[in-house]
């Protein structure tokens, strides 16, 4: 599998190399991840779960960053284990540079192959290619919008917001509002009981009279 794409990011080379090698920001940019903690000198071990057509699986791995040159870019090494999933590992290129003449707006392209093994393989290469290149598409979507400062809610908070109710379903009611229509209907149904009463009582002063 290989794959090649340029996107360009309104900020400068500088604030998008920092934001490359910021964990945190990596963290909450790739799809599925859980965790990137630093495992000796430019290496990181990675948690992820992923879904690669009908195959999901819990991926931990590692990744070596090589061939560093601040800030215009760095290869990564990478190898990952999802279990009975499968496995993947391969290495990847990522280049910065400056957008024409606008100091504010960098070019970023990458260049990655990767090799899979296990259930991963047997469901075809058409499918994993799609698969990571949605996840490489929504990285950079998520990415770009917070280095640029335009990602809003966190990315945490906006993967776990509850789903709506189905269309045709009644929202749970309020228990303190159940229960203040029960004690309004006690209410009114002990005011008719002494209207009633006083009514009957009323009646039979009439009739003595």
């Amino acid at each position: 599998m290989e794959l090649t794409d340029t996107h360009t990011l309104p900020v400068s080379q500088q604030r998008t190399w920092d934001a490359l090698n910021d964990t945190e920001i990596l963290r909450a940019c790739i799809p599925g991840c859980e965790s990137i903690d630093p495992d000796g000198e430019n290496a990181y071990l990675v948690a992820l779960s992923a879904a690669v057509g009908p195959v999901k699986a819990r991926f931990k791995g590692r990744m070596q960053l090589t061939d560093i040159d601040a800030p215009n870019g760095y290869s990564i090494v990478f190898e990952g284990q999802g279990g009975a999933a499968g496995f993947a590992k391969g290495n990847a290129r990522v280049s910065l540079e400056a957008d024409g003449d606008a100091a504010d707006s960098t070019k970023l392209s990458y260049t990655a192959s990767a090799q899979v093994g296990g259930k991963l393989a047997q469901i075809g290469s058409r499918l994993v290619d799609g698969a990571a290149r949605k996840i490489a598409g929504e990285f950079f979507k998520r990415f770009g919008a917070r280095v640029s400062g335009e990602g809003g809610a966190d990315v945490e908070n906006v993967d776990n917001i509850d789903a709506a109710a189905p269309e045709g379903t009644e929202p749970a009611a309020d228990p303190t509002a159940r229960n203040n229509t029960a004690q309004n209907e006690a209410a009114d149904g002990k005011s008719a009981g002494d209207a009633t009463k006083r009514k009957k009582s009323w009646t039979a002063w009439i009739s003595k009279s």
